[in-house]
């Protein structure tokens, strides 16, 4: 098994009203980020890679190190969730990437965020 297998990523998305304003093309989502090292080393995040398009075809690239001003060290087994946002232009978009990470026995690997959608309830069904 290739070790970016080890790291599970899941994600759970909110829209968040009271911060957006849509007559101004402002849609603001919250996401939350599970990540848990299934493998038998540790890893530690290094950097991430966010690919993030909006409803217009829009792209936005967001690179840099660590996640919310953390590089978070997994033990086997671990878990590490944080929450951060994202501003769209339009009602509906998307956001996939990757996370540079180390293991323990040397290894650098990329663990996939597979793409996900953001959305404002109701939009989508």
């Amino acid at each position: 098994m290739k070790p970016e297998n080890n790291i599970l990523i899941e994600v759970e998305t909110h829209y968040i009203p009271e911060q957006s304003n849509p007559q101004n093309e402002k849609y603001v989502f919250s996401y939350k980020i599970t990540l848990t090292n299934q493998g038998q080393n540790a890893a530690k995040l290094l950097n991430r890679h966010w690919i993030i398009k909006d409803a217009n075809g829009d792209i936005e690239e967001v690179m840099g190190a660590g996640v919310v001003g953390e590089q978070p060290y997994l033990k086997a087994g671990q878990s590490y969730s944080y929450t951060s946002g994202a501003i769209l232009k339009t009602s509906v978009g998307t956001m996939e990437g990757r996370y540079e990470m180390t293991a323990d026995n040397g290894q650098h690997f990329f663990a996939p965020i597979n793409p996900f959608t953001l959305s404002i309830p109701r939009v989508l069904h």
